[in-house]
């Protein structure tokens, strides 16, 4: 069989006319030749009645105190009401299909309710329904554990049911439906220019989704290259085929894509930059400082550690709270609100010259100052002020021709 794993996320089944182009998807593909598989997320964005954040808050509203496998159990709740709309939809349209939860579908989990791990795919159930000719639909971001006791992946879970499915079923293609086609060089709402990317491999999508770009969850992507399952990000209210995910130098080639230094521009706003002096006669500075944040829980980024102190950056929301910390373990932090890490992100970076002479070239000619930086083999961070950002965003865009 040749097998398709379709994702459709909560905004491609809010609706009755986005169900529809959900069903001309399907339709579409299975005439094609395709045996399908569905993964469905649960319908909407919060506020909306089955959306995973409305079911949160319900439970905040009756008291807070739910146990976390039985809010696992109710979490599942809106995956197994958008697929069994879209059964029934497609029963209407006389495409035969079934609906099996995570757990039914053969996802055994560990027991960290509310983070669980995937520890095996059983697929005998769902490649029984696929040699009769049945769309299976699989309620995603879920599985159960060996007890039987329903579990729920995370954020981002149903990309990760999506591409963990794939990679069992050995799926010729994952394709991840949202709202937008496919993945942009930047985010359209602050770079007009910004266009759309007919390819990018594992790796870059994997930093552009950690950097903001949240078109997919990193996790996701990380089992479809170990598996090698090429990708496709697509738009569920069209019929291109968006954003190819591959390391394949033949799907590549068949694409007419060249390789780049630079593939996009992602950021993260709402960022704090903590400062930490090292005291004289001391030399545990970094030592202290960064046990004191994982003992509270802090997350930390952006790391610069040098014999004098230490500089990092946390989410502004636990900015006051690091603070707090640090003052109580002896020292005297200096901190940084309102900033902002944009990251330059392109596979072809690694070992190219001049390409920290441009991003410093852009930014100065704009008048913005660096506050930090850092790099990995495909990836420059900048840390600027969050008022800057936009302009930080379009001036690297510019610098680099994504727009071309």
């Amino acid at each position: 069989m040749r097998i398709l794993i379709q994702k459709f996320g909560g905004t491609s089944l809010s609706t009755n006319d986005a169900r529809e182009h959900v069903i001309e998807h399907i339709t579409r593909e299975r005439n094609d030749g395709f045996a399908i598989v569905v993964v469905v997320s649960a319908m909407g964005r919060k506020g909306d009645p089955y959306a995973t954040d409305t079911l949160l808050q319900m439970i905040r509203d009756n008291g807070d105190s739910l146990p976390a496998r039985e809010r696992d159990m109710l979490l599942g709740c809106g995956e197994i009401i958008s697929a069994a709309a879209l059964c029934s939809l497609l029963h209407a349209s006389g495409i035969s299909s079934v609906v099996l939860t995570g757990g039914q579908a053969g996802m055994m989990t560990d027991e960290q309710y509310g983070h669980a791990r995937i520890k095996e795919i059983r697929p005998e159930k769902v490649l029984a329904h696929l040699r009769e000719g049945t769309v299976v639909i699989i309620t995603g971001f879920q599985g159960s554990t060996a007890h039987g006791d329903t579990t729920t992946l995370g954020r981002g879970g149903s990309d990760t049911s999506a591409t963990a499915l794939g990679a069992a079923l050995r799926a010729e293609m994952v394709d991840i439906y949202t709202d937008v086609n496919g993945i942009l060089t930047a985010d359209p709402r602050i770079v007009e220019e910004a266009k759309p990317l007919p390819v990018v491999s594992y790796a870059e999508i994997c930093n552009m989704a950690r950097q903001g770009a949240k078109v997919i969850h990193p996790r996701a992507v990380e089992i479809a290259q170990q598996a090698r399952i090429p990708l496709r990000v697509r738009s569920t209210f069209s019929k291109e085929t968006g954003t190819l995910v591959t390391d394949s130098a033949e799907l590549k080639a068949e694409l007419s894509v060249k390789d780049r230094h630079v593939t996009g521009i992602a950021h993260v706003s709402g960022i704090t930059q903590i400062s930490v002096k090292a005291i004289e006669g001391r030399n545990d500075v970094q030592l202290q400082v960064f046990q004191s944040m994982a003992k509270h829980r802090i997350s930390v980024d952006f790391i610069n550690v040098t014999p004098s102190g230490a500089i990092y950056t946390v989410f502004d929301q636990d900015a006051e709270r690091a603070v707090k910390v640090l003052v109580e373990a002896g020292f005297a932090p200096s901190a940084i609100n309102g900033c902002a890490k944009v990251s330059v992100i392109g596979g072809g970076m690694n070992g190219e010259p001049g390409v920290m002479a441009r991003i410093v070239e852009a930014l100065t000619e704009q008048g913005i100052s660096i506050m930090q930086s850092a790099d990995s083999n495909t990836t420059i961070w900048v840390l600027v002020r969050e008022a800057d950002m936009a302009e930080a965003l379009r001036s690297l865009h510019a610098k680099f021709e994504l727009h071309r």
